[in-house]
């Protein structure tokens, strides 16, 4: 059509069942608890996981962190590349879309955990010597290089089953993030900018998964009443 060979686009009169999503089953928040404490006490040096889980940073962003975007004084992080493998090669680039690109305040969780992460390093630098690779992100290897999004994948359902819960997607934690969001009754206007979606839509399909307590209540009193005060 776009070289007008032909007239009509007869692929287009064709209705085609759209695809069912998946439902996800993010962690619950006794879940989230548990896997954070596990990952604290294990003192692991690929540490991204309490901002990926709390603030909802996608993989290549956590990656991506460079001390430069962390002010510890403000008590807040600067969200603008990413890091993802293109080609073979690992791109440091800017991030998806400009809604993805923020400054996040650190609740108190967050700064201990790049607290702990600036000290982990120190002495990964001190113990690495002259093979200490000068790269200024936040979460690197024992050396100092990039971490691997793959290995970052591996460690984290590693540490799932260490913890005892149950192993979701590394992408989901987003969603889990979302859901506790949710649960606390944050407004959506606020969850959207602390997740950082582009579209209000994007937010209201997480928050729809989760049972509101108004929810709950309504659906009880219509139980009750279906029931009859008469039914025993």
């Amino acid at each position: 059509m776009s070289e007008e060979l032909i007239n009509k686009n007869v692929a287009a009169w064709v209705k085609v069942r759209s695809g069912r999503k998946r439902r996800r089953e993010p962690w619950s928040v006794e879940e989230a608890r548990t896997f954070l404490e596990a990952a604290r006490t294990a003192v692991d040096p690929l540490y991204p996981d309490v901002l990926v889980l709390v603030l909802g940073l996608r993989r290549g962003e956590a990656l991506a962190l460079t001390w430069k975007n962390v002010n510890l004084d403000a008590g807040e992080i600067t969200v603008e590349h990413q890091l993802q493998r293109i080609n073979r090669q690992l791109v440091h680039d800017e991030t998806k879309t400009e809604a993805s690109t923020a400054a996040l305040p650190l609740p108190q969780i967050c700064v201990t955990a790049v607290q702990l992460r600036q000290k982990a390093q120190a002495v990964a630098r001190q113990a690495a010597g002259a093979g200490w690779v000068e790269s200024d992100f936040v979460f690197t290897t024992r050396f100092g290089s990039p971490i691997e999004p793959r290995n970052f994948n591996r460690s984290f359902a590693a540490r799932s089953a260490s913890a005892g819960v149950r192993r979701i997607r590394l992408y989901d934690t987003r969603h889990t993030c979302g859901s506790l969001l949710a649960a606390l009754d944050v407004h959506p206007r606020i969850a959207m900018q602390i997740l950082r979606h582009s579209k209000i839509a994007v937010t209201m399909e997480v928050y729809t998964h989760i049972p509101s307590e108004a929810t709950r209540k309504v659906l009880r009193k219509l139980g009750k009443h279906l029931d009859g005060p008469d039914r025993k």
